[in-house]
């Protein structure tokens, strides 16, 4: 396969404070140092969560739902979540608070500069990255989070035998993903037909993509083995 060619480091984001209702607001105001994590050190994550487990960390959690019912249905597994959107980030800290989960630790920043500060080597069964920013116009491909570097930095992060699980509902973007980890010495691809896998149980169904499958949209799982 071709090569892909590596752009130089750019924001894959874009941070927006949006609309905020009280809830959220009064949730960051009184759980956050209960539940966020500070983006300056490394983690000791047996010492974050009180306990010896396997890290499972997600990139931009959104609205949380998702996060919050996957670290209910394990808790047995402890889990990480970076999102840039406060509102997000209060509407998560609300769930965690209301339904008493206590394995979710929370970023609220860059994940590319929390992955190289705060993320010991090797230290990640898993990571999860669900629905990002496709980024959909040929000019913005650039800031797509999925490349060379980033798959390189994922590399150091997740532990052999861990995995790497994106899911999009743009097929380009599912396309793009696949080119660039179907390249990475690194990782393998766990799809018996080398593209894409079926939503495992462990992902729940957003709204937003049930709304989706019933209008006959397409979502592309990919699930790739830390060798």
């Amino acid at each position: 396969m071709e090569e892909v060619q590596e752009t130089p480091r750019i924001k894959s984001f874009i941070r927006r404070i949006g609309r905020m209702t009280e809830a959220q607001r009064n949730a960051l105001d009184t759980l956050w140092d209960k539940y966020c994590l500070d983006p300056e050190g490394v983690c000791d994550f047996s010492e974050v969560f009180g306990r010896h487990a396997p890290i499972i960390l997600e990139i931009g959690f959104g609205n949380g739902e998702s996060l919050a019912k996957t670290a209910e249905d394990n808790p047995d597994k402890d889990y990480i979540g970076i999102e840039v959107h406060k509102p997000g980030v209060g509407n998560l800290l609300a769930q965690l608070e209301r339904k008493q989960i206590s394995n979710v630790r929370i970023f609220y920043h860059d994940a590319i500069e929390v992955l190289e500060k705060c993320i010991p080597t090797h230290s990640l069964t898993g990571m999860h990255l669900f629905f990002p920013d496709p980024w959909h116009k040929r000019k913005h491909h650039k800031r797509r989070i999925v490349r060379p570097s980033f798959v390189k930095l994922m590399a150091q992060k997740i532990q052999p035998a861990g995995y790497f699980h994106a899911a999009t509902d743009w097929q380009h973007y599912a396309q793009h993903m696949l080119k660039i980890l179907a390249v990475a010495d690194q990782f393998t691809n766990m799809s018996e037909s080398h593209d894409y896998c079926p939503r495992p149980d462990y992902r729940p169904l957003t709204k937003f993509e049930q709304r989706g499958l019933r209008l006959g949209h397409g979502v592309w799982d990919l699930i790739f083995k830390r060798v």
